[in-house]
């Protein structure tokens, strides 16, 4: 019986790992977009309410937040390659949970395990970008990396809101089951590892709180960790609040809400395409900066045309489509800043990112819940609120850097 062959180290960029890693990262997204349309319809499915079938977007997001130290420290410690599989088999099985779930307690249970498989994708590729490009083209690489895996939230709606309609909310999951079955494939086949530098003492315990010691007192890090969740968290109470008020307040169908949510979207993507455009002319923490800006006042745009009445369409969603442009200017940026010194323990700072950002936008996520079926004004408020502080958390922490 011949010998296993090992899998080939990840030396050098190519395209095919690029766009393999985009559909990773995208998986996580999708998983929530893709059923936003059918958000609405299942407060009578389940016969429940708006707060509690929102649970299924925040109960999602805190899954996805607490298992991404144990993959940093796993990746860290064994590789990028298995901890992948790994997501990616937990993944599969939530989803089929998911799929057959006849009550809104257990579509909650298996979202969680849904997010605790799907946050393999962004933190493992995150920290292979940082392994295969390096500390000075992760940025780049990162910002065209997002824009292709924007399409998924650009199309998501729109198709989840057409499935939803056709064949019920199921369809949904039903095809994420499948996306999901052919990256497990993918990865098994031509994946490879990129960890050069293991850390055999990286999954104790001990080691793991000097880690986030180490990052947590650096002010840089800590500086783009909260400009990354806060931006986010901007976006998240878009995409949380969003059908609600779009098909609620507005009257939208699904189909259309669906076009309206990719508009947004397209400003997440002109984002992206611009930082990894103006990157090496301007740097990543120029782009940071800017982005900041940009989202701060894009969303106190929106909040004052909201304080004042005009309660227009183009009113919520123009000034929306600028957030997502700063959404897609610090995204790419933040991560590649705060882990650029760090080449030892990416994995790790990596995951305290994806912690943080998906946890604080977990929380925005719920109150969003709990205001937006007495007032649509709870929406453009939380954005607003989450936007400002971006700059405030890059003037108070973050440093110039040289990195990019």
């Amino acid at each position: 019986m011949k010998p296993a062959t090992p899998r080939p180290r990840l030396d050098s960029p190519t395209l095919g790992l690029g766009a393999l890693l985009a559909t990773l990262i995208a998986l996580g997204p999708l998983s929530t977009d893709l059923y936003l349309a059918s958000l609405p319809m299942l407060i009578d499915v389940f016969r429940t309410d708006a707060a509690r079938v929102q649970l299924t977007l925040s109960v999602y997001l805190a899954g996805f937040a607490v298992a991404q130290p144990a993959y940093g420290a796993l990746s860290d410690r064994f590789g990028r390659r298995p901890a992948m599989l790994g997501g990616l088999v937990i993944y599969f099985l939530a989803t089929l949970g998911c799929l057959f779930a006849t009550s809104i307690d257990q579509l909650i249970g298996a979202r969680f395990l849904q997010a605790v498989g799907a946050c393999a994708g962004p933190v493992l590729g995150r920290a292979i970008v940082r392994d295969v490009w390096g500390p000075v083209e992760a940025a780049r690489a990162l910002a065209y990396i997002s824009g292709a895996m924007a399409l998924a939230p650009l199309v998501g709606p729109a198709l989840g809101g057409v499935l939803t309609v056709a064949f019920g909310w199921q369809a949904n999951f039903m095809l994420l089951a499948l996306f999901s079955g052919v990256q497990l494939v993918a990865v098994w086949r031509w994946l490879g590892e990129s960890n050069r530098q293991p850390d055999t003492t990286a999954t104790r315990v001990g080691r793991i709180l000097i880690n986030f010691r180490i990052l947590l007192t650096d002010r840089n890090y800590l500086g783009c960790l909260l400009g990354l969740g806060l931006s986010y968290s901007a976006l998240f109470a878009f995409i949380s609040g969003s059908s609600f008020v779009l098909i609620g307040w507005y009257g939208l169908s699904p189909g259309v809400y669906g076009l309206s949510f990719g508009g947004v979207v397209a400003g997440y993507i002109t984002g992206t395409q611009l930082a990894g455009w103006l990157v090496r002319q301007r740097g990543a923490d120029w782009l940071l900066q800017s982005g900041g800006w940009l989202g701060a006042v894009a969303g106190a745009t929106m909040l004052c045309l909201d304080l004042a009445g005009v309660h227009h369409l183009a009113a919520l969603l123009v000034p929306m489509f600028f957030v997502a442009v700063s959404v897609g200017l610090v995204m790419p940026n933040a991560p590649a800043l705060a882990l650029a010194p760090y080449p030892g323990i990416a994995g790790a700072a990596s995951a305290l990112m994806g912690f943080s950002q998906m946890g604080l936008a977990a929380l925005v996520g719920i109150v969003v819940g709990h205001g937006v079926e007495r007032s649509a004004s709870i929406m453009p408020i939380t954005i607003a609120a989450c936007c400002v502080l971006v700059p405030c958390c890059q003037l108070l922490l973050a440093r110039r850097t040289v990195a990019g």
